[in-house]
């Protein structure tokens, strides 16, 4: 671990005077690329230099002791001992934690889908739950948000909504979110008070740039449609709507809510690229089969990893058996406890597997 510890150090101390470099500063790109290396390494390379110094003070500390001295100066000694060695077990933990093998795309923004599964009506509002429930947890990170495509219904809900996250670790904070979310609830409509079951699948993409996936156009079909509003009716009478088909892969996207075709283009465009980047990396993944399974779940959208249930007001996570009960301000975005300990499960996870 010191030897890996030793390295990061000096390449930070490299990238340090690499981002002070008038040269580099004028390549912008490459500027911006060793300036986001740099300050992902500060914490490692900060809690690696306070461990060096709690490890002096400890040496010192106990040399001090075994010279002898007086009751009082023993005794102080003594404690200093006592707490730099807590110290020191503590950052060891911290730093064997910022060792562990790092998602490359943490820090990507993320496109996220949301559609209504099974239940009807209920379905389509639940997605609507859903959708309002990660904008909310984005507006309290200070990340930005912005509808890509949005099928609503005509009782408020929505049969399917695509938006884009934009902030820094997106997708580290939103990646465990994507699978089959089951709502528990008496419907609005339900005039005997039975609580019906719905779902409602969520996929969270880390968004793709250009370079990551070489999407030839000659690849693509483009077709171009009046958009509808909810219910079907119509809200546009011009061909702004946009459906691209990928011909090697078979994957479709539509986007129509934009009044401006070029724009709706843009925007499918985006979600057709994350598609393909996940398509590339589930494939990827599928050769690697072993380390999946150090993830919290197998992201799959058709596994259930979550139960909203209204009667009890509390959010369960059958991932990692925690239910917390307090539904409406779960759903009001206050996602933090939730997402903290799935982190904490893939790490513990992760450890096991470097300790094997």
């Amino acid at each position: 671990m010191f030897d890996k510890l030793k390295a990061t150090e000096e390449r930070f101390d490299e990238l340090e005077k690499l981002i002070s470099d008038p040269e580099v500063i004028a390549r912008q790109d490459e500027w911006r690329k060793l300036t986001k290396e740099h300050s992902r390494l500060s914490e490692v390379v900060n809690a690696y230099r306070e461990y060096q110094q709690v490890e002096q003070d400890l040496a010192e500390a106990k040399e001090m002791l075994r010279d002898g001295g007086d009751e009082e100066m023993s005794r102080f000694l003594k404690d200093e001992i006592t707490a730099n060695t807590e110290k020191k077990e503590e950052l060891t933990e911290k730093l064997r934690l910022l060792l562990l093998p790092r998602d490359p795309n943490d820090d990507k923004n993320v496109i996220v889908e949301v559609r209504a599964g099974t239940g009807g009506d209920e379905a389509a509002l639940f997605a609507g739950d859903l959708f309002r429930m990660y904008t909310r947890y984005a507006e309290r990170q200070g990340w930005k948000t912005e509808v890509l495509d949005a099928n609503e219904t005509d009782i408020g809900g929505f049969k399917e909504v695509v938006f884009a996250i934009e902030g820094d670790g997106a997708y580290s904070r939103l990646k465990f979110e994507s699978g089959v979310h089951r709502v528990q609830r008496v419907p609005e409509t339900e005039s005997g008070g039975r609580i019906h079951t719905s779902a409602a699948t969520v996929a969270v993409l880390p968004e793709a740039e250009d370079v990551e996936v070489d999407i030839n156009q000659n690849d693509l079909r483009i077709d171009v449609f009046c958009s509808s509003g909810p219910g079907g009716q119509s809200v546009n009478t011009t061909q702004s709507a946009v459906r691209i088909t990928h011909l090697p892969s078979g994957i479709v996207v539509s986007c129509q809510d934009e009044k401006s075709q070029h724009k709706n283009k843009d925007k499918a465009m985006r979600v057709l690229r994350a598609r393909l980047f996940e398509k590339a990396q589930e494939e990827a993944a599928a050769e690697q089969a072993a380390a999946r399974k150090t993830q919290v779940g197998s992201g799959d959208r058709s596994e259930r990893i979550r139960t909203y249930n209204f009667p009890q007001g509390r959010v369960s996570d059958h991932r990692i058996g925690m239910t917390l009960y307090k539904l409406d301000q779960f759903l009001d975005g206050d996602l933090d406890e939730m997402v903290d300990a799935l982190i904490t499960s893939e790490q513990a996870e992760l450890l096991k597997q470097v300790d094997a």
